[in-house]
This record gives C-alpha cells, sequence and structure tokens, in this order.
C-alpha cells in the first residue's frame, strides 16, 4: 500500500499543486467516503485545514475503487491530476 500512497503524492506533487499531501490520508477518507455506496461514479468534496477545495472523481467498483480525477482549487489556483492518465 506504500507504493500506492506514493503513487498519489507523486501525482499530485506533479500537477504542480505546491502544498505537502498524505496520499494515506488521501485514500483513508475515501475508503471512509464510499464504505457503504453502491457501484457507480460519484464525486467527492474535501476542504482541508488550509481552506483548498479538493474534488475527487470515484468510480466504485464490486471490490475495490478507482480514483479518476482530482481537482484543486487553492486560492486563486487550480490544479487537476488524471489518474487514469
Amino acid at each position: 500500500m506504500e507504493e500506492f500512497y506514493a503513487a498519489i503524492e507523486e501525482k499530485i506533487k506533479a500537477s504542480g499543486y505546491p502544498k505537502e499531501v498524505d496520499g494515506c490520508s488521501i485514500y483513508t477518507e475515501i475508503s471512509d467516503f464510499i464504505e457503504d455506496k453502491e457501484n457507480g461514479s460519484y464525486l467527492y468534496l474535501s476542504k482541508n485545514h488550509e481552506d483548498d477545495v479538493f474534488e475527487y472523481q470515484i468510480d466504485v467498483l464490486t471490490d475495490q475503487f478507482n480514483l479518476s480525477t482530482l481537482s484543486i482549487t487553492s486560492g486563486d489556483q487550480n490544479y487537476f491530476i488524471n489518474f487514469d492518465a
């Protein structure tokens, strides 16, 4: 799992987002959100302690989920991460 967390962090950093992120925390937050969700596509908004807004596009499947994209709004800056690319 550590490799998965690191991949999340690396993709976000590659987008130009300058702040530190924790891949494990992101994964845990998404897992908690989808816990009782039926299969389908969902948008999940999260606001962190610095008032940055993270908008996740998540596909929930029977035994797993796919984090498709993440859009981050930080002040007047926007960052887009495509995890499927």
